[in-house]
């Protein structure tokens, strides 16, 4: 790629670490998505996330975790892509080479998100609705089809403010902490051969905690883009009230923080890995 623009190589390196975490991590989020779309009133007691996992097996077989891995392809190829040439392209302009300081790293990683977020949100609503496992949508084009049909194109924008309250503030958050560890590396490690496993080791400490603050945000998220007819302060006041309280907010979070911590951290350190390869600072 010596002659691409160095925003397209950012953009080509991010959908390649993209696609990776996609197929290895994609049974997590269905996971988390069936935890947060069961049904209080069929589903009596706890239900966690292993005999979720044993029952999708049962009734859909082993490929039935990758159900929903189609519009997870398109959205997060091109989504880490735009996510991580927006980033290169606001760092490049504002910082240049320099470390980002802290504020600075929330607002590179919001910014970068927000666009990635909005442009992509269509897919994400027909990701959650082929991984909740209540619709029967037979491809990508025809579930955007019968939603457009159905619903009328704004169904394909549910969510939109749940999503950017989940995104933006898990982006900054994650982009701060990530710069912020990786800076209070030794030297010595950072320049070693062992620097991908450090620099995946921060991802994993950042994710965590990025995760559990906006889990929130993600349960709410889910219950808008699942029932269209529920606005966002609707789908607040229905998880409080039927879903045991504030516990309901933190209903699948054990699988999205294994998933967006695993998934991040690894996008992170392909795409660190790959821009330093071809000669860029990322």
């Amino acid at each position: 790629m010596p002659l691409a623009h160095p925003a397209i190589k950012a953009f080509m390196c991010g959908s390649l670490s993209g696609t990776c975490s996609t197929l290895l991590f994609q049974p997590l989020d269905l996971v988390k998505t069936r935890l947060q779309t069961l049904q209080s009133g069929v589903h009596s007691g706890r239900v966690g996330m292993v005999s979720v996992l044993l029952s999708v097996v049962r009734t859909e077989r082993l490929l039935g975790l990758w159900k929903g891995v189609s519009p997870s392809f398109v959205r997060t190829i091109p989504g880490v892509g735009i996510y991580f040439s927006t980033y290169y392209s606001l760092k490049q302009h504002f910082i240049q080479d320099r470390r980002p300081a802290a504020l600075e790293a929330v607002l590179l990683g919001g910014g970068a998100r927000t666009v990635a977020g909005v442009v992509m949100l269509p897919v994400t609503v027909i990701k959650t609705r082929f991984e909740c496992g209540r619709y029967s949508y037979g491809s990508v084009m025809g579930a955007l089809r019968s939603v457009c049909q159905a619903e009328g194109p704004a169904a394909l924008f549910s969510g939109l403010m749940a999503t950017l309250l989940r995104d933006v503030p898990f982006s900054g958050i994650y982009v701060m902490f990530y710069s912020q560890t990786k800076a209070s590396l030794p030297k010595e490690i950072s320049r070693s051969p062992a620097a991908p496993v450090a620099n995946f080791s921060c991802g994993v400490l950042a994710g965590v905690l990025a995760s559990l603050i906006t889990q929130p945000a993600d349960v709410v998220k889910t219950h808008v883009q699942v029932n269209p007819q529920l606005k966002t302060l609707e789908a607040i006041r229905y998880i409080y009230m039927v879903e045991h309280g504030l516990l309901g907010f933190f209903r699948g979070a054990v699988p999205r923080s294994l998933r967006r911590t695993m998934m991040a951290a690894m996008a992170w350190t392909v795409y660190e890995q790959m821009m330093a390869r071809i000669g860029l600072k990322s």
